[in-house]
């Protein structure tokens, strides 16, 4: 069977690792350096997690999240009132060299959304990035390239949106609509939904060029979700919050150095997650399942090769979650089987 990723060379992976460490710099700087508040870390579904406190204007204690427990954010923390800022021109010229020794950049006009996104607070309200884009991440971060190069024309996003159990406990607004119908090209949303911009925009000029704003199910019923602090709906989509449990950052970035840290699923809950989903693609949307089975295979065949036990914890987490997602679990394994049997076999195995 043909492979599903290469390995990148030693210098790649270094590349992308201070790209990284000083795009949380400059986003940890921009987030508390002009406040007065404190860290403190919470346990989120087993998980340990920074937030930064602090007192508004009007008095409420906010919350903004850091990140989760790792050296990298612990330094940050350590360091935040001492340390100069990370430079942006030295994050600029990080981004290149890492273009240039083979991480893959995100397409410019995807990062200019993403990073507007980004400054309208959507990361730090909880907002995960999901979908092709977080693929496409998670080869630089786990020091690989992907074969056969996905594409996407889509930015997918998501939020916890009322399913507390699952939610990073921010307690900031963030403005997502704001953010893309102000950008000089223009988003314009699909549908309005009760009074909010509904779960996907479109670009003027390109209508294949869409953003979605997603969220789990937690009820029988497919109509967006209107939540307090964002200004869109979110569409419900079934098994979403399996992605959205362990959630982790990474850096994108483009050819010409701009980069942005965003928040993205775990990967090997998202290659689950890909599993789930496949038999829920019907009609036309059957093309998608291609994709979210090549996605998820490319990922098993790196949790084979390296690390096999999350991934397997992962699917056993999955399994027993309920009688349904035993069900789409055992249709994604199949449509795996045929692909790839010794990819199934990982799954398979106790």
């Amino acid at each position: 069977m043909p492979r599903h990723y290469l390995n990148q060379p030693v210098a790649t992976s270094t590349a992308y690792a201070q790209l990284h460490g000083a795009a949380l710099g400059v986003e940890f700087d921009r987030d508390v350096s002009h406040l007065n508040g404190s860290f403190g870390t919470k346990t989120v579904k087993g998980s340990l997690q920074w937030y930064f406190s602090f007192r508004d204007i009007d008095q409420r204690v906010r919350q903004l999240y850091v990140g989760p427990d790792t050296e990298a954010i612990r330094q940050l923390v350590h360091k935040a009132r001492g340390a100069a800022p990370e430079s942006r021109e030295r994050l600029r010229a990080l981004a290149r060299s890492a273009t240039v020794l083979g991480c893959l950049p995100v397409q410019r006009k995807h990062l200019g959304v993403i990073l507007r996104l980004n400054e309208y607070g959507f990361f730090r309200a909880g907002g995960v990035l999901v979908g092709t884009h977080a693929f496409l991440a998670y080869a630089n971060q786990l020091g690989v390239r992907w074969v056969g190069g996905e594409q996407t024309s889509d930015v997918d996003l998501a939020h916890a949106g009322r399913n507390i159990s699952i939610a990073l406990p921010a307690t900031l607004r963030a403005q997502p609509h704001a953010a893309l119908t102000t950008m000089e090209e223009g988003f314009l949303p699909l549908v309005q939904y009760r009074g909010s911009a509904g779960a996907s925009c479109r670009h003027r000029s390109e209508p294949e060029f869409q953003i979605d704003f997603l969220t789990p199910r937690i009820a029988d019923n497919d109509d967006p979700i209107v939540v307090e602090h964002l200004d869109v709906a979110l569409q419900p989509l079934r098994f979403m919050e399996f992605s959205l449990e362990g959630v982790q950052q990474a850096t994108l970035f483009d050819a010409s150095g701009r980069a942005v840290v965003v928040s993205l699923p775990a990967p090997e809950r998202y290659a689950v997650h890909k599993l789930l989903v496949i038999g829920e693609r019907d009609g036309a949307f059957r093309a998608k399942a291609a994709k979210d089975l090549a996605q998820a295979a490319a990922l098993i065949e790196y949790f084979s090769d390296t690390a096999p036990e999350p991934l397997q914890d992962a699917w056993a987490a999955a399994i027993a979650s309920g009688p349904g997602w035993k069900k789409r679990a055992m249709q994604g394994l199949r449509a795996l089987r045929a692909h790839d049997p010794r990819l199934a076999a990982l799954l398979e195995t106790p």
